[in-house]
């Protein structure tokens, strides 16, 4: 999302200024309109620009290209779980280089957590499991099978995505800066299958309102009716509406960076990437998608915000002086740590936060069913991307997914982070290595 904010910058300032009416002014007409307020927030666009491309990205910048966060563990071999659909992307930009693992910093890929506190707190669970084990050997098998599953319950009730095994044979480590999220040549039905099933089945649309399976001249009406009866239903609550919004700023990220670094020529000798205007004016121009163009954007500083609003959260568990982001490298890995909190620190400081507090605000069982509700479809979401067929597109989809997965992880579990002790384990809330490089990876979208 930061990156996205900061190339939208970047291309207003390269457009040319040409009159509202004339034939060439497409390329200015999507610009002039994300301006302004914001819906359901109190910020505005530029504000967030400002505070984004002057202060916050060229550190966070910094942080990804660091060992920690670069490497990312993932599983593209799982089968789709809701169609028989099998084949893959022939086209060789679909494919997925992983790390030799000789390439991976000891640290990230040993099993061994020494030095961290993470090791700590799971040696103590360890020996408090050997020590109940001995007590429960009298357990019939019926009752420990239970006892497994209300763990297993414990440990994902307040997951928001399907996370890979990463101890799978088949999860590889990828290096992120050496797979960049691009344009790969993957379009057509089967990608639209993928965004279809998302927006038809999990995005609690009213039931009266399709989403088209392709784009086009004539479907661009039907999206932006879909947008405006999303919006406008009666029946519709700011929660759910919310959630649409997410995802509607999750796709216009994932088109913008496939627009800005598209596939501009494939010859023998080399290959150049670099903006396309004309597809990013096929996504997002005013005119081509009859108004829905700039409500995308919009809704790309929406997510924006809420995973900022995270990050600021989320300061006091990354603040603990036992934590560590552990590689191996000692006095790297505290230099980093340091850059991180210089991060979370800036996002606390900005002046005009989401506020979350109207979520989920009225009837407790009936606002415990949605949040249950919302957990379940999103979680939904983040399985159907075991169903893109371009491994590239399949891996920033996961990484991106589980990114605002716990997002949705930490501002549901405000009162579990208040809670940590400033030394010591924290039982009550928990990021994984994974949920941590997926996190900030997807904010730097």
């Amino acid at each position: 999302m930061a990156a996205v904010l900061r190339l939208l910058g970047v291309a207003a300032l390269l457009l040319p200024a040409v009159p509202r009416g004339s034939p060439g002014s497409a390329e200015r007409r999507c610009f002039c309109q994300v301006t302004g307020h914001l819906d359901d927030c109190t910020c505005d666009v530029e504000t967030i620009d400002a505070f984004n491309n002057y202060k916050l990205f060229p550190r966070l910048n910094q942080l990804l290209e660091s060992d920690y966060f670069r490497y990312y563990k993932v599983n593209l071999k799982k089968p789709c779980p809701f169609w028989n659909d099998n084949s893959h992307c022939g086209i060789r930009d679909c494919a997925v280089k992983p790390c030799p693992s000789d390439e991976v910093p000891d640290g990230i890929r040993s099993s061994s957590y020494k030095y961290s506190e993470e090791a700590n707190s799971r040696a103590e669970e360890c020996e408090e499991a050997n020590r109940l084990g001995a007590v429960d050997e009298s357990l019939s098998k019926e009752t420990q099978q239970a006892v497994l599953q209300w763990t297993w319950h414990d440990d994902s009730s307040d997951s928001f995505c399907e996370a890979d095994d990463i101890h799978s044979p088949d999860a590889e480590y990828v290096d992120l800066l050496l797979n960049p999220e691009r344009y790969t040549g993957y379009k057509g039905p089967d990608a639209w299958k993928i965004w279809n099933s998302i927006y038809e089945e999990n995005c609690f649309k009213p039931q009266n309102v399709r989403r088209p399976l392709a784009p086009g001249r004539g479907d661009a009406l039907k999206c932006s009716l879909f947008s405006f009866f999303f919006f406008f239903s009666p029946g519709v609550c700011i929660e759910k509406r919310a959630f649409y919004r997410l995802i509607s700023g999750l796709h216009a990220s994932i088109n913008i960076h496939l627009s800005a670094r598209y596939l501009l020529q494939d010859t023998w000798s080399e290959k150049k990437w670099g903006p396309n205007v004309t597809e990013f004016q096929q996504r997002f121009d005013e005119v081509v998608t009859r108004g829905e163009g700039p409500r995308r954007l919009k809704n790309l500083y929406f997510l924006y915000l809420i995973e900022l609003r995270a990050l600021s959260k989320v300061l006091p568990f990354f603040e603990r002086p036992g934590f560590q982001l552990y590689t191996g490298n000692k006095s790297h890995d505290a230099e980093i740590k340091n850059l991180l909190l210089e991060v979370l620190h800036l996002a606390k400081s900005f002046p005009l936060h989401f506020d979350e507090n109207s979520f989920f605000a009225g009837n407790k069982k009936e606002a415990a069913k949605l949040k249950e509700e919302v957990r379940l479809h999103f979680k939904n979401i983040s399985k159907i991307m075991d169903c893109v067929g371009c491994f590239k597109c399949r891996l920033w989809g996961k990484l991106q997914t589980q990114g605002l997965g716990t997002v949705l992880k930490i501002l549901f579990s405000e009162n579990l982070i208040e809670k940590i002790p400033e030394s010591g384990p924290s039982y009550g809330f928990q990021l994984t290595r994974q949920e941590i490089v997926a996190l900030f990876n997807a904010f730097g979208r």
